[in-house]
């Protein structure tokens, strides 16, 4: 069990977590979700004892063992095999005394233990975990110095992994992984025997891998039972229920207020007065409702779209070197609607593709025909080295804007999501998910026909998340995705594309055939089955024709747009029949206008009752559309 009581943990200064406290018992799945910033990670480190709480504890029974992600990944000559055996320091450590122990008592007790903690399948053990996470035999063998580090990080979850503590705390682990890997991670963690934590922005993550959520919200820490789903449901209803409450306390707050200031200094109504005001001292505030909003990511609409298809490629070959192509025999076309995810092991070329269309790379062989004026925008995570770190956002987009107004550079730099006080921080000093939307703005910043969007969640809690599905919804052109967030490929593709065995082709199902596919194939590495060098095949899923799909889901988008400018022009109403009963109400209010003008009073209740019957039909006819609108984004999404 982890029994944390009344803890407080401050970081530079900043209190991130005030007298919070939160049981779990022992073989929970939980994860731990915040804005940004929130201190979750904090969290992490309190448990772990690498951070002191100013008060309050953290309790765990004596001997457990934790589990986290080394924050540097191995770079040593060991192969990676080694390093994750290496990993169960008990299972080393006897293995290791079991070469140099004589007392015949103790070689048998080491013997025991390594039974016991099932030492001898411990390589097949590992293996499977590193298969999971995309390392075949080969690759297992190797030295981890010989890899990228965000594939060294992969070992040093592997290891972890393999260690199995019992008490598994994961940071962002997806942010590291592909589709693939991510996929395997869902399934592992969800079958995992002991306690996990994961702080995790991936929807689908939260929703099949833990049974639980922890909340960190305004310092405190809010206990969930069930997936993130039924979380943001109960979260949702707490909300609500809280707003009524607030709205009944401020209704009784107004209507003792009023009648204090009529009768106070009337002499038959003093007591009454006195023991209203006692009344509302007595009215201690409810919890506030702090809805942290979130600025919407906008990619302009490029002025005039080119006919289909945009991009067409035949027999197209493209690599690193001459001769030595990573892809080969492209035969596809993208046309001005596609929505398009790609899929495959990290390594195997989704970026190579990426970099072949923005034209970052040039064909070895084959043909590639553009549409005259084609504009490209590409995004890819590695670019947020190339941002000038003394340089604000409005620096940068001036740069791309030499000759427009200020103003209109400030208005482009808004439309990308940043708050305002934002726009002037240099870039070395904006958080991760600031430094994304700000690549994201000066890739589109020249309305693009086809966007290109590699791995654009890392650093995006789920609230950006969701504004970039938005986003990609409302955008009017061509989209070609990588992402390991399978939400946002759900919600926003329409077909995908698998790149394995050196070349690009159709995937016949949805995520779910692939996932299958996914697990069955880490299944068969794992248990030493057979496995051919043959594509992998998904199962045909009857549907529409690519064509059809295409003309759906863009009919689809396109019927969101005029029901979003109905809904503003709505809240818009909405806000101002607000205004105008406020306006009444504080007139009402007014012991005066009840002795000068009685007529008023009754012109002003009369116009109250108006607008608040005026108020009831729109706000029905806003709820009515914004069902259709969701109604309208899922069908997108499915």
């Amino acid at each position: 069990m982890l029994q944390i009581t009344d803890l407080s943990a401050r970081i530079a200064g900043r209190l991130l977590i005030d007298h919070a406290s939160l049981t779990l018992p022992a073989g929970t799945k939980a994860g731990l979700v915040g804005r940004n910033g929130a201190g979750k990670s904090t969290l992490f480190r309190v448990i772990t004892g690498d951070l002191a709480p100013e008060s309050g504890s953290v309790q765990i029974p004596k001997n457990t063992r934790i589990g986290q992600v080394a924050q540097e990944a191995p770079g040593t000559e060991d192969s990676l095999i080694d390093i994750v055996l290496a990993g169960d320091a008990e299972r080393t450590a006897l293995m290791a005394e079991a070469e140099t122990a004589t007392d015949p008592n103790r070689i048998a007790e080491i013997h025991t233990r390594l039974a016991d903690i099932d030492a001898h399948s411990a390589e097949a053990r590992a293996g499977a975990i590193l298969s999971g996470l995309g390392f075949d035999a080969a690759a297992q063998r190797r030295p981890a110095s010989s890899f990228s580090g965000g594939w060294r990080m992969r070992v040093a979850l592997a290891a972890v992994l393999f260690s199995q503590p019992d008490l598994l705390l994961l940071d962002e682990p997806t942010n590291y992984l592909d589709l693939e890997g991510t996929l395997w991670l869902e399934n592992f963690v969800a079958r995992y025997p002991y306690t996990v934590i994961v702080i995790s922005h991936d929807r689908d993550v939260l929703n099949n891998a833990v049974t639980s959520i922890v909340h960190l919200e305004q310092k405190k820490l809010t206990f969930y039972r069930g997936d993130f789903d039924s979380f943001a449901r109960q979260r949702a209803e707490k909300i609500e229920l809280l707003q009524k409450q607030r709205a009944k306390q401020e209704d009784k707050r107004k209507h003792m207020e009023a009648f204090v200031a009529r009768f106070r200094a009337k002499a038959s109504k003093a007591r009454q007065a006195q023991s209203r005001l006692k009344a509302l001292e007595r009215l201690g505030p409810l919890q506030a409702i702090v809805e942290d909003s979130v600025t919407p990511i906008v990619f302009p609409e490029p002025e005039k779209q080119p006919a289909s298809p945009i991009i067409a490629m035949q027999s197209v070959s493209v690599g690193y070197e001459p001769g030595k192509p990573i892809l080969s025999g492209l035969d596809l076309r993208i046309d001005t609607d596609d929505r398009i995810a790609l899929l495959g092991q990290n390594g195997n070329g989704k970026s190579t593709f990426a970099k072949l269309l923005a034209e970052r790379l040039s064909a070895g062989d084959g043909s590639i025909t553009k549409a005259p004026g084609l504009k490209v925008g590409f995004f890819a995570q590695h670019q947020i080295d190339d941002l000038r770190p003394a340089e604000s956002a409005v620096e940068h987009v001036r740069r791309e804007m030499p000759e427009a107004p200020e103003a209109k550079v400030r208005a482009r730099v808004a439309q990308m999501g940043l708050a305002t006080e934002k726009m002037d921080t240099a870039a070395e000093k904006l958080s991760g998910g600031e430094k994304a939307r700000l690549l994201m703005g000066l890739a589109t910043i020249d309305a693009p026909h086809l966007l290109i969007l590699d791995e654009p969640t890392n650093h995006l809690d789920i609230e950006a998340r969701d504004s970039l599905i938005h986003a990609l919804n409302d955008y009017p052109g061509a989209v070609i995705l990588i992402s390991h967030d399978r939400h946002i490929v759900e919600a926003t593709v329409d077909r995908l594309w698998l790149v394995e065995q050196g070349t690009v082709k159709r995937f016949d199902g949805d995520l779910t055939d692939y996932k299958r596919l996914v697990l069955a194939k880490a299944r068969s590495s794992s248990t030493g089955e057979a496995d051919t060098d043959e594509p992998a095949q998904a199962p045909v899923v009857a549907g529409p024709t690519k064509a059809e799909q295409r003309k759906l889901a863009a009919e689809r988008r396109d019927q969101l747009k005029p029901l979003k400018k109905k809904i503003s022009q709505l809240e818009i109403q909405i806000s101002r029949l607000q205004k105008t009963i406020a306006e009444v109400e504080s007139r009402l209010a007014d012991p005066a206008i009840y002795q000068k003008d009685p007529q008023a009073v009754a012109k002003l209740g009369k116009e109250k009752a108006d607008a608040e019957r005026t108020l009831a039909s729109v706000e029905e006819e806003w709820l009515a559309l914004s069902e259709e609108h969701e109604a309208a984004m899922e069908g997108v999404a499915g």
